[in-house]
């Protein structure tokens, strides 16, 4: 019987893998997918400190990235700059890859073309049942399981833990372009409607162009290809359009008796973009810990269990709040009024400020949020928009003051040390 079975070989799954192991835990990693090549909806674009923290290998680098092009509904250029890199876009599939190997070189166990059909959780064990893809059932035997498939799996819902309270679809391909080197990103109803689509230099002459939508991800996408091979900057459609779901907001729990669940399962993605590497890298290093800890004490009950989840909502609970309040904010807008704040910004240098200031970074929005919306020449619109923001558990009421709330998400910040 293994020590610890884990159902996914995602980054987050493979990183606890590889910190389960490396403390002498008997772990096995079964992951449905036949092959490491095999497309990923995820465009794999994550910071800089991500990057340094978790020694992702240069191997899986395609670029590093210090500037992107926001295009507004009718055009209008927002251009972003800081002079030293900000993001480093990934080879996903490398990357899965490279952590795997990473934890092989533990000691852990992988399984490729195993997908799991359950979870029984039983007294001093968990009961997992897979198939290889030719029929085969095989029931897995572990002391606790771990949950870390991304976006689609029922898993979840079937140990009763709840439904993602929201989500998105998304569809990307790979592209070939015409000089184009910077990150660009485009904003309208017509494009993605309530969310974006982007076009994110890869490899010279290639690219990933994509967009997550409400409705009809596909539709959209083909759309948005077509209007810039019109433009010039895609020559050709390279692969066929993949496809997957974001989850915008988490499931009730995270853990139950033997079971945690990490990464884009547990709703650990940044509302804002749909990012999950990163939220699902760092909560796998919680995971790891608590987990480790119940598996020495042999203490795997829910009860024993529920700090990893205390402590990743605190660690990342308040820019979830914030990022997903500005996310529906933004749904609420019209392409005209997405206009007319490009047209605010610029005219009032609140990018340059921004961009000058420590509270715009890839990894944490909330403090960006806060300022841009407090800013007096935006008030009108966000007064016209009468989103109720998240703060106390009246929601209805705003937070004291936007400084409060900054200030409440840094002391968090350091009191759960670094990240």
């Amino acid at each position: 019987m293994y020590d610890v079975a884990i159902i996914g070989a995602g980054p987050s799954g493979s990183w606890l893998a590889s910190r389960l192991a490396e403390r002498g835990h008997q772990v096995v990693v079964l992951e449905q997918k036949k092959g490491w090549g095999e497309p990923i909806c995820c465009t794999g674009i994550v910071s800089q400190e991500c990057v340094e923290h978790y020694a992702i290998e240069d191997s899986v680098i395609f670029r590093r990235a210090n500037s992107a092009r926001v295009f507004s509904p009718s055009g209008k250029l927002l251009r972003l700059w800081r002079p030293e890199p900000q993001a480093c876009i990934l080879d996903r599939p490398a990357l899965n890859l490279s952590l795997a190997r990473r934890a092989q070189e533990k000691g852990a166990e992988y399984r490729l073309n195993t997908p799991v059909r359950g979870i029984e959780v039983e007294d001093n064990a968990v009961s997992i049942k897979t198939g290889d893809g030719e029929g085969q059932v095989e029931a897995v035997k572990a002391r606790a399981a771990v949950i870390a498939t991304g976006f689609g799996s029922k898993l979840v819902e079937g140990l009763g833990l709840g439904k993602f309270g929201d989500a998105v679809a998304g569809a990307q391909a790979e592209v070939a372009t015409n000089g184009v080197d910077e990150v660009e990103v485009y904003l309208g109803q017509q494009i993605a409607p309530a969310f974006f689509a982007w076009l994110v230099p890869t490899l010279p002459q290639r690219a990933i162009v994509g967009l997550l939508s409400r409705r009809r991800p596909g539709f959209y996408l083909k759309n948005l290809i077509s209007s810039l091979k019109a433009q010039g900057k895609i020559t050709s459609v390279e692969t066929g359009l993949s496809y997957g779901g974001i989850p915008l907001r988490p499931p009730a729990r995270s853990y139950s008796d033997r079971v945690v669940v990490v990464g884009t399962a547990a709703g650990q993605v940044k509302p804002t973009t749909g990012g999950g590497v990163y939220y699902g890298l760092l909560c796998a290093d919680i995971a790891a810990d608590n987990l480790g800890q119940a598996l020495k004490n042999d203490a795997l009950s829910a009860r024993n269990l529920a700090n990893y989840e205390k402590e990743w909502r605190e660690r990342l609970g308040w820019e979830l709040r914030i990022g997903y309040w500005a996310r529906k904010f933004y749904e609420r807008l019209s392409d005209g009024q997405v206009d007319r704040i490009f047209d605010i910004i610029k005219n009032n240098g609140i990018d340059e400020a921004l961009l000058k200031s420590d509270d715009l970074t890839f990894d944490s929005h909330g403090k960006a949020v806060l300022k841009l919306i407090g800013y007096k020449a935006l008030s009108r619109i966000v007064e016209i928009v009468k989103l109720p923001f998240p703060g106390r558990s009246d929601t209805s009421r705003k937070f004291d003051s936007f400084e409060e709330a900054a200030e409440k998400n840094e002391r968090r910040k350091q009191e759960s040390g670094p990240g």
